[in-house]
């Protein structure tokens, strides 16, 4: 139940102090519950949405929902476990790939003198908004980004490390495999791969995003010589996505790549 303000208020003027600090915490409780609930909600309709386009025009289905706003996926800011990562150190130097970039906050982020960063994403509209959001950065120089096909693109250059977030889970399930031979063919022999892997929700339905688990990406790496160093939950996850999404650290076998 929700007290209204008048109400609220004649009760608090005739109640003990501890009583008024119960009816304050159960109203702000109930104030926040009516808030995620809202953002919840507001956060689904936009999903299904987005999933209402794609489903009519796969192929220039993501330029017409950037066009539109129709962005579930984007965080509006740098992923918080990337800057985590960053700021302790805990990410490799050279050169990095990041698949389905979008409005390239990772991107930035990540980029420094000792880290030169490529955002790919398949949407021009998502490339040019990348590009006017870090026109102003000071990392700029250190990043760039490009319009690809992740699938058939050629660079002449191999990659120390590949980060994947909402991009695994964007293309159709059929084609993992695919991914995966990808991420091996760009990948250096010592190079590392990291997934944030989501949403990892048994109840949920449809795509994209289409449903995770560790095993599905265990099933597309290991033939492919990539084992995990690090599967843990991401206690950094944004709150519509805690308890459904977990952070896989792989590294690759030493076989050589061909481009």
């Amino acid at each position: 139940m929700i007290l209204g303000a008048g109400k609220f208020c004649s009760i608090l003027s005739r109640a003990p102090l501890q009583t008024h600090r119960a009816l304050t915490l159960k109203l702000r409780m109930n104030q926040n519950s009516t808030q995620h609930n809202a953002s919840k909600f507001n956060h689904q309709s936009r999903v299904h949405e987005f999933q209402k386009v794609m489903g009519t025009d796969h192929s220039g289905g993501w330029d017409i929902c950037w066009e539109q706003g129709l962005t579930p996926w984007d965080l509006g800011q740098p992923t918080p476990l990337i800057g985590h990562l960053c700021a302790t150190g805990a990410l490799p130097n050279g050169r990095v790939l990041v698949p389905g970039c979008g409005s390239g906050y990772d991107v930035v982020q990540m980029a420094c003198a000792e880290r030169y960063v490529v955002g790919l994403d398949i949407s021009d509209k998502a490339i040019q908004k990348a590009i006017e959001l870090s026109s102003s950065s000071p990392n700029m120089r250190h990043c760039t980004f490009l319009k690809e096909d992740f699938f058939s693109w050629r660079p002449k250059e191999l990659f120390d490390l590949i980060f994947d977030y909402t991009f695994f889970c964007a293309i159709e399930p059929v084609m993992r495999q695919a991914w995966g031979q990808q991420i091996q063919r760009l990948l250096k022999p010592n190079g590392e791969l990291i997934t944030l892997m989501f949403p990892i929700d048994d109840d949920h339905i449809g795509g994209p995003p289409y449903k995770v688990s560790v095993s599905d990406y265990e099933d597309v790496l290991h033939p492919l010589g990539f084992k995990a160093v690090l599967i843990n939950d991401n206690e950094l996850a944004v709150p519509p996505r805690k308890g459904r999404e977990m952070i896989g650290r792989w590294k690759r076998s030493l076989a050589q790549p061909s481009l």
